[in-house]
Formats: C-alpha cells, structure tokens, sequence
C-alpha cells in the first residue's frame, strides 16, 4: 500500500489524476451526482443473461439534489464527486468509513477493486443495513481509496473499460459484457 507521500509524488508526476482531497493514506471518495435507486420489488427475477431485465432494476437516476433520504434495506448507486484516472502498474481498494458503518451504512460491498488504468468516476454501491433512514448529503465524504503498487513487470498499454466510469450511468451492464446464453451452458 501507498503511503500520503509516495501518493503525493504520483499525483505531481501526472501517473495519478485526482482532483480531491488526500486523508491519511488514501483518496477521500465523497459522494456527487448522479444517485442510481434499485426499485426492484422482492418478487422481482432479474435474468443476468437479460441485459433489459437488468436495466428494469433501477429507477429514474437522481440527478439534481442536495440530500438524499436512505430507506433501511436500500441499495443505491452513487457516484463519486470527483474523477480518478490510475496509471499503469497501481490498482486502488475501496473502503468504507468505520463512522457511517456504525450507522449501518455500507459503502462498497462486492467489488472494491479499481484495477490498473481506471479513467473516470467511480461508483459506489451503498447499502443501508441499519434500522434508521439515512440522509445522505452531495459532497459528503463516504469512503477511500488505498493505493497499490502492482509488483513485477505489468503493461503500460491501458484500455479504458467500454462500460464503466462515465460519470452520468452507474448501472451494471453484465450481460452486455459477458453474454450468456442459457442454451450454451
């Protein structure tokens, strides 16, 4: 893992690109527009060979607002105020704050990996586990980021992920990136 100083030479030399905030020895990930609700019903059978039955998870994203009012049971996609671009040879691992996980508030629950490369705003899956609503406010801080250094050689080729980072679609686009079809299996 990076530390603040090996962090703050990378963001001067141009190999990471993140306008925000440095808070120890991780990027401070703050919470921006737009926000993606999951309006599912528990009856719901979402097909993840579907990539239509996937898009009927999400509601209307959330795209104007202030403050945001967090059911308890609630998943909701968020973005990330600011973008991050990671050079070759450095990958990234999301962590909550251990403050709003006391709330009940999960901050990234599967895939906390930003891998080598990323060029854009990343999405966080936040989850309400707790008891209460929460009330979320654009620009609040959420998580980190901790950098690593890749070890051995890697590639310097690369290539932005087609799907994702693109700071207005936070949706999961699986099907479209691993067609299945259930007659091949």
């Amino acid at each position: 893992m990076l530390s603040a100083d090996s962090i703050t030479s990378l963001i001067k030399d141009g190999t990471i690109k993140w306008p925000g905030q440095l808070r120890g020895d991780g990027l401070l990930l703050t919470l921006g527009s737009p926000l993606q609700p999951l309006t599912a019903s528990p009856s719901q059978v979402v097909d993840l060979a579907d990539q239509g039955s996937i898009n009927s998870l999400y509601g209307e994203p959330v795209t104007d607002w202030t403050s945001y009012e967090m059911k308890p049971a609630e998943m909701l996609l968020g973005g990330v105020d600011q973008p991050l671009r990671l050079g070759a040879g450095l990958m990234g691992m999301i962590g909550g704050l251990s403050h709003l996980a006391r709330l009940g508030l999960a901050i990234h629950v599967t895939s906390p990996f930003v891998l080598p490369g990323w060029n854009g705003h990343l999405t966080l899956e936040l989850v309400n586990t707790g008891p209460a609503t929460l009330r979320l406010h654009h620009g609040m801080p959420l998580g980190r980021l901790l950098i690593f250094a890749l070890d051995g050689s890697h590639s310097d080729d690369v290539t932005p992920h087609p799907f994702y980072g693109h700071e207005a679609d936070l949706k999961s686009r699986y099907a479209e990136e691993f067609p299945t079809h259930p007659s091949q299996r």
